[in-house]
């Protein structure tokens, strides 16, 4: 038990400490759901010293659970609200990131596993060591590089990421790996706010490359999120929170999904297609993308039911048949599956594509592309993701939504019905224009530093310049007549 070897010791349960960090979790769940029966929504479970020492002592465990209790408080993870000479008062900083902490603590998956069916007893490790990563990474970054990472926020913005990976890939390319490093700032759910002021969505979004072999999806979604060593591509994404899923079978997901149920993760998946060919698995799929409750029975047994609260960004590889219309390179009967769940980029293998593919590879084995902004832009996704999601350590700095516009929505209108005037019988769904929203929000939470200090951030021209490329592209793809070029 505890984490793998030099991951340090404060995030480290042990052995003897495994009981204490279940009654803590127990404690707090039961805290949680007795204030949502008195109908207390807002404020944050809580938990006794004396009630975690009896609860101990029920189990005959005789472990000190102080020791774990003060880590805990090391780390920002939990505070001390009040103190007696008789009792003290525990609440966790951040309700999400303690409760995640202390089950991927715990090797024994969360019920949802009924009948004979079993988990993968090593995903709570591996989640375990994820959530390791990302805390020693983003302390890190507080401790050693905060004043140089902060400089550069002022002045990065989405121009400036659009800038960069137009260096690195030109025109052609540049935008598929601008969307999926864009997917990596939409994953905080930062909340979209109409012009009343209310809620009315999240930034996060399923993203889904979808078109024939050797185009350059697996790169976008994956090599640059990640990295790949031995092409020399440093990681530009998220550490910690990118979960790759090349070889899982989705029998295996939907075992492996139950672990992140409350948690925001992104789940890597090179060939999608490959997971629809199984019997019984579209319905199953589509309720994950939904965020609705999963449950999926056999004869074997029963998993779930759960919510997957996390998002994917996936490869769906099809063979075209060689025609100019969009719908007849189409032959796979689950693309309205995506369609309708995903912001799903399509595109042909043209001669174009194949030419910048084929300069972009060329450039990398010969060292030509530059990445020595990578580890800077690493750090201020990163920076931005734990504001935006409420982690202790960047307690300092306020969670802010997004704010949509009517402008936004008129300029994306005036996209459409351009279209809409080309035929009476449209391509394209309407669910196309909210994913350009999304994106338009996921480029304007990169600016989250360089805005100013309003309650929210703005969704501005570059932005919504972005929103209405992808969406005149998409819409162009759709009729077959290519890629939009401003």
């Amino acid at each position: 038990m505890g984490v793998a070897a030099g991951h340090g010791p404060d995030l480290e349960v042990t052995e003897e400490e495994v009981p204490v960090a279940r009654k803590v979790l127990d404690l707090l769940q039961s805290s949680r759901q007795h204030q949502e029966a008195r109908g207390q929504r807002g404020g944050r479970p809580s938990f006794r010293l004396s009630e975690l020492r009896l609860a101990l002592l029920k189990e005959k465990a005789f472990t000190d659970p102080l020791r774990l209790l003060q880590r805990l408080k090391r780390v920002g993870l939990l505070e001390e609200v009040a103190s007696t000479r008789e009792d003290r008062t525990y609440v966790p900083t951040s309700e999400e990131h303690l409760l995640g902490f202390l089950r991927s603590s715990l090797e024994a998956p969360e019920p949802g596993f009924e009948g004979t069916m079993s988990g993968p007893t090593n995903e709570a490790i591996e989640l375990r060591e994820m959530d390791t990563e990302y805390f020693l990474y983003l302390k890190d970054l507080l401790t050693d590089r905060l004043p140089a990472v902060l400089k550069f926020a002022e002045e990065f913005t989405l121009a400036s990421l659009v800038s960069y990976t137009k260096e690195l890939f030109g025109e052609e390319l540049f935008l598929d790996i601008l969307i999926g490093l864009l997917h990596q700032y939409a994953l905080c759910d930062a909340p979209l706010m109409a012009p009343t002021g209310r809620p009315t969505g999240t930034s996060g979004f399923n993203l889904s490359l979808f078109g024939p072999p050797g185009t350059g999806k697996t790169f976008a979604i994956d090599d640059m999120i990640r990295g790949n060593p031995k092409a020399g591509v440093p990681p530009h994404g998220l550490p910690g929170r990118n979960r790759y899923c090349g070889g899982i079978t989705p029998v295996q997901f939907l075992r492996v999904g139950s672990f992140y149920r409350g948690r925001t993760f992104n789940f890597i998946v090179p060939e999608f297609n490959d997971w629809f060919k199984y019997r019984g698995m579209v319905e199953p799929l589509k309720l994950v993308m939904e965020q609705r409750p999963v449950k999926w029975e056999t004869t074997l047994g029963t998993i779930g039911p759960y919510i997957f609260a996390s998002y994917f960004s996936v490869n769906y590889n099809v063979r075209v048949e060689g025609g100019s219309d969009y719908w007849t390179t189409i032959a796979d009967p689950n693309f309205a599956a995506l369609e309708d769940r995903m912001l799903l980029r399509f595109h042909r293998m043209t001669k174009a594509r194949f030419r910048a593919v084929e300069t972009s590879a060329e450039r990398l084995e010969l060292g030509e592309i530059d990445f020595s902004r990578a580890g800077m832009i690493r750090d201020h996704l990163t920076l931005v993701h734990a504001v935006q999601t409420g982690h202790p350590l960047a307690r300092r700095w306020k969670r802010k939504g997004v704010a949509l516009t009517r402008q936004l929505y008129g300029s994306l209108r005036s996209v459409s019905e351009k279209a809409l005037d080309r035929t009476s019988h449209p391509r394209f769904s309407p669910r196309l224009k909210s994913r350009a929203v999304r994106l338009a929000a996921a480029g304007a939470l990169v600016g989250y530093f360089a805005q100013g200090s309003d309650d929210v951030i703005p969704v501005g021209k570059e932005e919504e310049g972005l929103a209405r490329r992808f969406y005149e592209e998409e819409i162009a793809a759709r009729e077959g007549k290519g890629s939009w070029r401003h």
